[in-house]
């Protein structure tokens, strides 16, 4: 009695360090007019400002795709009229192939919601409660609030945002991406070539080193500028056109594939994509001005001449960074293309010698688009699948498209060992040990897909395949089975994941544990709970965690943030806010809350049949070995007070 009576206040005091009831966001809720007057249009606004390292999911994006919409709701009265919908100020939008399959909606730092009115009364009242979810960019909790409002309020007028701030890391990452492209770009047939005769010119005609040198300074600074100012007005022209609300049409996402295609068509030599030469010309007559105009326009010159090999590249770089809409990083990506692409012309006139080290133009210049051309293949498919996903077309099925680039870079393998020849290669038996390398990784990038085409993850290409819910047939997963004493309620809309069986409901759960003699593992989870599905996928995959979870727990998974509506009879007050629980995910929530102290998912409790803690509560942890530990500890527990 005593040992189970020191185990209790062991687990108490474990548990402490798991009681948290976070609120990582903040809000202010105000008018655009603190005095209006009857018949004028105002606006409510609603400006969450959000933590460090969490985010906010926004209103404006399918409520099926997984994620928590925020929700606002409006108590109708004859004192004020809603005119149209409440509309997210520029959320930020991110794509998901492997968890939600679709795009969301999101903010980072500030989040603001605008409703217009009517004021129809002198004394009006607008109130009502809104909805929302926040998660965790470090450890992946996610979690559900509702809130309560009531206006006019003292509240300070808020400031009017016109543009969220873009992360720094993502530019990084753009500009990186883009300025690799650019060096690729260089190893085409159309600029390889020009580098040493760009930079002869410069130093033939400059009668000192230092004229040169500034001449090459001016004529890189010019592709820069170029490059960046095509950018910014092809972002500002397609970034203002709802491009980012068109990422996920299925006509823009063909459109997408078919231009793909056509560049890996061109880089096969099927067809040369070149500007009318007559514009060429004109360009060309105006290099011959000579000063520092001559100069810019040699270098819009080199531009023009390079379009047929360096517009896929530069196309594709602009393509998957325009999903987002944004002008600053449509800017961005041309800047980084053009300032790899400029560094070799200014680089090679400051150090003419260096000339000398770099390879003769060859036949592997055209290999470098042959093999671009296959990677363009390759990614068209992924466009194809975004529009296959988005309208269930079931076209492009996981196992079709992992057949598909087994066959794409099977045929990449082969034509890099010299087993495959296309009509613009030239002749040659041998091939160099760069090629014998890309070759090797190639095959071994191919082998390693095939165990995809029966079920296996494939984890680390998660974001380009399809999700495994497409996957037609699965050889490699058991049905794992669990504990249950009767049909779960709600499981015609909830479901357990690697076909393990459970409960939606802690009572039921409860029930068929005392009815057992088994503990009973609660799972509080989310539909929007990004590392709960992690957790899933990563840890409870694992034979020994399924194995353990299917026969010696009682399984209930609770939603925290599922809004499926409960009969009157079932609603209740809560202890907690005082507010009424109408929800399977509000009273989920605040069960987590009141019994648990903590409010993030995913978070693990194990309890017996009275409903006392087995071991301390476990939150998100992807080694398999503690999960496994933290099963088997809170069952031996279980053992010994059964057998007191």
């Amino acid at each position: 009695m005593k040992k189970a009576l020191f185990l209790s206040y062991l687990i108490l005091f474990a548990t402490s360090a798991f009681s948290q009831i976070l609120k990582p966001i903040s809000w202010e809720v105000s008018l655009s007019d603190n005095s209006p007057e009857v018949g004028d249009e105002i606006e409510v606004r609603f400006k969450a400002k959000i933590e460090k390292d969490w985010y906010l999911y926004s209103s404006d994006f399918d409520p099926d795709l997984g994620p928590m919409v925020t929700e606002f709701e409006f108590i109708s009265s004859d004192t004020y009229q809603l005119l149209g919908e409440i509309q997210p100020i520029n959320p930020l939008r991110r794509y998901d192939s492997v968890v939600w399959e679709g795009e969301y909606s999101y903010f980072k730092k500030e989040g603001l919601f605008i409703q217009k009115v009517k004021i129809l009364k002198e004394d009006f009242k607008i109130s009502g409660n809104y909805l929302y979810q926040v998660c965790s960019d470090v450890d992946g909790k996610c979690i559900p609030f509702d809130n309560e409002f009531s206006l006019p309020s003292k509240t300070k007028d808020l400031k009017k945002k016109t543009e969220l701030d873009q992360e720094g890391s993502s530019l990084w990452s753009i500009l990186l991406t883009a300025f690799l492209a650019g060096l690729v770009a260089l190893l085409t047939p159309c600029v390889y070539p020009m580098i040493p005769i760009t930079v002869s010119i410069f130093l033939k005609q400059s009668k000192s080193k230092r004229e040169g040198i500034t001449k090459a300074l001016i004529y890189g600074l010019s592709i820069i500028v170029f490059f960046s100012l095509l950018g910014f007005l092809i972002s500002f022209i397609w970034g203002f056109t709802a491009l980012n609300e068109l990422s996920t049409h299925w006509l823009f996402n063909l459109i997408i594939f078919s231009v793909f295609i056509v560049f890996a068509l061109s880089f096969f030599g099927l067809f040369e994509m070149t500007l009318p030469s007559g514009l060429v010309n004109k360009i060309d007559k105006q290099a011959d001005r000579g000063g520092f105009i001559g100069i810019f326009f040699m270098a819009i010159t080199l531009v023009l001449v390079s379009f047929s090999c360096t517009f896929p590249i530069v196309g594709t770089a602009l393509i998957n960074t325009l999903s987002g809409g944004s002008i600053l990083e449509g800017t961005m990506a041309m800047f980084g293309f053009s300032l790899a692409f400029a560094i070799p012309f200014t680089g090679f006139a400051i150090f003419p010698a260096w000339l000398k080290s770099i390879p003769e133009s060859g036949g592997w210049l055209n290999s470098v688009k042959v093999v671009l051309g296959f990677l363009e293949l390759a990614l068209a498919l992924k466009f194809l699948s975004v529009a296959d996903l988005a309208y269930h077309w079931e076209l492009l099925d996981r196992e079709v498209f992992i057949a598909l680039w087994i066959a794409i870079f099977g045929l990449l393998g082969l034509y890099l060992i010299g087993k495959l020849k296309l009509k613009s290669d030239s002749d040659s038996d041998k091939i160099s040990v760069a090629r014998l390398i890309l070759a090797v990784a190639t095959f071994s990038f191919v082998i390693s897909l095939l165990p995809g085409l029966w079920g296996a993850p494939l984890k680390s290409l998660s974001g380009f395949l399809p999700p495994m819910s497409t996957h037609n047939f699965n050889l490699l997963q058991e049905e794992a089975g669990g504990n249950t004493c009767e049909d779960p309620k709600y499981n015609d809309i909830l479901h357990w994941p690697h076909g393990l069986n459970g409960y939606f409901e802690y009572k039921q759960a409860l029930a068929c544990a005392k009815e057992q003699g088994k503990p009973v593992f609660i799972d509080f989870t989310g539909h929007g709970c990004v590392n709960c599905r992690e957790m899933e996928q990563r840890v409870w995959s694992d034979p020994e965690v399924l194995k353990r979870l299917s026969k010696d727990f009682v399984l209930v998974a609770l939603y925290v943030d599922d809004r499926t509506k409960l009969p009157e009879s079932d609603w209740y007050q809560s202890t907690y806010d005082g507010k009424t629980k109408k929800t399977i995910g509000q009273q989920n929530a605040d069960f987590q809350i009141t019994q648990f102290n903590n409010n993030a998912q995913p978070f693990y409790v194990i309890i017996n049949a009275e409903e006392e803690m087995l071991i301390a509560p476990k939150a998100y942890d992807l080694d398999i070995s503690v999960f496994v530990d933290f099963l088997d500890k809170a069952l031996e527990n279980h053992l010994n007070d059964a057998a007191l």
